[in-house]
């Protein structure tokens, strides 16, 4: 029921903030959620509005920490799961939207796997695995699609260099992920 509110707050330009306590469809802590597959793309298609969704306890406190400061209205997503706190998610890049969490020890990257919220974790895990297989993972924590878009091309590439093929992980519909 908060859409329509919070739209408002994005026309307005509201300094709101909007906090989700399950991040995506089937991801609540005591079973599925009742939020809809689009719930995220339809909260990103609302212009003006700041979605920001945490990866663990570290990205949750810099999330709060840009809400509080940022100008205009901001959602935070964020999950009832019992998520790790990941090795370098206190380095403060959240700010910047999107940044490495993990590179390859040696050597370019073959894949990116680009997570948002509770799923940067599988991320991490899955790079385990590849790694395993001999493909080199890169890691971005990507919170906030609009923070990284504000960013200027080059620290974009630097994140997501264009010839290296990049799988989003997200739990929701895949639109706006191109």
């Amino acid at each position: 029921y908060m859409p329509p509110s919070v739209r408002l707050a994005a026309i307005s330009r509201a300094h709101v903030l909007s906090s989700w306590s399950h991040a995506s469809i089937g991801l609540g802590e005591d079973g599925p959620t009742h939020q809809p597959v689009e719930h995220l793309a339809a909260l990103r298609a609302i212009p003006d509005l700041c979605l920001i969704r945490p990866a663990d306890a570290n990205e949750t406190a810099a999330a709060w920490r840009v809400a509080v400061d940022h100008d205009g209205p901001v959602a935070l997503i964020l999950t009832r799961q019992d998520l790790p706190v990941l090795e370098g998610t206190s380095e403060g890049e959240l700010a910047r939207g999107a940044y490495v969490l993990d590179d390859p020890e040696e050597g370019a990257p073959d894949v990116v796997l680009v997570g948002t919220g509770s799923e940067v974790s599988l991320c991490v895990e899955a790079a385990k695995v590849l790694d395993g297989e001999g493909i080199r993972s890169r890691i971005v924590s990507m919170p906030s699609w609009e923070l990284f878009a504000d960013q200027d091309d080059e620290y974009q590439r630097s994140v997501l260099p264009a010839d290296v093929p990049k799988l989003s992980v997200e739990a929701g519909a895949t639109f706006g992920w191109e």
